[in-house]
């Protein structure tokens, strides 16, 4: 029910005004302890520079013109750069999977003795060694984050599942 004000000339209804909460009297508490000095703060571990470069050995090899087998290579960090200038390339807009040939051949800066690596050097490796640089990619540029532990349902035992992405360049 809704209460209104009395009209004037009308006839006022007598509302007993309601009594506001009396608080407790305040109690003086004891004074507190003088507090300790805090602790100087534990100094920060000595920062170690990001690393960049990851190095790495194909399960088979790219096989060079002359024959040569080139198994160790290393594997810079991908930039922002590099997932996003593929999509530019009229391969990878005319075909999707051509994306890890071309992001590969940027992040990839030795393979051997090659003078220089490019996707024609990645595109034209065996099946398993593109598919080992593929998920090599992932964990370099993913840093552990793609990976949650989670709990069996069932019986309660953890593991971990994989959340990243099937192709590179996805989440």
């Amino acid at each position: 029910m809704r209460r209104t004000a009395a009209r004037a000339g009308a006839n006022p209804v007598a509302h007993a005004p309601v009594p506001e909460p009396v608080a407790a009297p305040e109690q003086n508490p004891a004074p507190a302890p003088a507090a300790a000095p805090a602790p100087a703060p534990a100094p920060a571990p000595a920062a170690q520079p990001l690393r960049t470069e990851f190095p790495f050995e194909l399960p088979r090899g790219y096989v060079d013109d002359s024959g040569t087998v080139h198994k160790d290579g290393v594997m810079r960090l991908a930039t922002a750069r590099d997932e996003l200038i593929p999509l530019r390339d009229v391969r990878v807009q005319e075909n999707p999977a051509y994306l890890s040939v071309v992001l590969l051949g940027r992040v990839i800066t030795r393979l051997g003795t090659l003078a220089m690596v490019h996707d024609g050097v990645v595109e034209n490796m065996f099946a398993s060694d593109l598919a080992f640089l593929q998920d090599f990619y992932r964990q370099v540029n993913a840093e552990g984050h793609t990976r949650a532990a989670v709990e069996c349902p069932h019986c309660s035992e953890p593991f971990e599942v994989e959340l990243g992405g099937s192709r590179l360049g996805e989440s």
